[in-house]
């Protein structure tokens, strides 16, 4: 017996299940075998994904972003861009004995592309927490959006990298995270130029009810 709930079982259980997926993929068969060898009851862990392979494969990236998180927390101080870099660059090197679970898990979300969108803003999210950004305006969404689609693009990179070690993938990288910078930059540079702009709505209504 265990006092585990369901959604406590689940990261345990997925993480059992990796071995086994680069095999057999998201399925049952991977799931039983990773209930063995977690000690799981079976009759539970038929129970823990009623999603079957999309909520495994949503599972299996809720659990990277764990793992992520958890590898970060504690390291010294950095620049945005460096936090990011090491973010990214950290989570891609947690899964490099896992590239055939990564592939299948792709696979299954390419299938289901609003939920692929959704645990690729998760990851992003996921790393922009880890770096600390706290922001909660409509700049919240655009950095989530914009790493999400540099991290998805690199993660591409990465699985199809056979250079020595992954040394392209991390070239790349810079690249797009210099991207990123640049627009960061930029838009900077409008706030700051739009703060010293005079109020359009202030100058109409002197214009229509001028000061006697």
């Amino acid at each position: 017996m265990t006092d585990e709930t369901l959604d406590e079982l689940r990261p345990r259980l997925v993480a059992a299940m990796v071995p086994h997926v680069a095999f057999d993929g998201w399925t049952d068969v991977s799931l039983a075998a990773g209930a063995r060898d977690a000690g799981i009851d079976p009759d539970v862990a038929a129970l823990v994904f009623p999603g079957g392979a999309t909520q495994m494969a949503v599972a299996y990236t809720d659990l990277a972003n764990a793992r992520m998180t958890a590898a970060l927390e504690g390291l010294p101080p950095a620049k945005v861009r460096e936090r990011v870099t090491r973010a990214i660059r950290l989570r891609l090197e947690q899964a490099e004995d896992e590239r055939e679970t990564v592939r299948r898990t792709l696979t299954v979300l390419a299938m289901h592309p609003a939920v692929s969108a959704r645990t690729t803003w998760r990851t992003a999210d996921s790393i922009w927490r880890a770096c600390g950004d706290t922001a909660t305006d409509f700049n919240h969404y655009t950095k989530r959006a914009t790493l999400g689609a540099v991290y998805a693009a690199t993660l591409l990179y990465w699985l199809a990298d056979e250079s020595d070690g992954r040394a392209d993938t991390w070239a790349f990288l810079d690249r797009r995270i210099e991207g990123i910078m640049g627009i960061e930059k930029a838009k900077a540079r409008l706030r700051s130029a739009t703060g010293r702009l005079p109020n359009v709505a202030q100058l109409l209504g002197r214009l229509r009810y001028p000061a006697v």
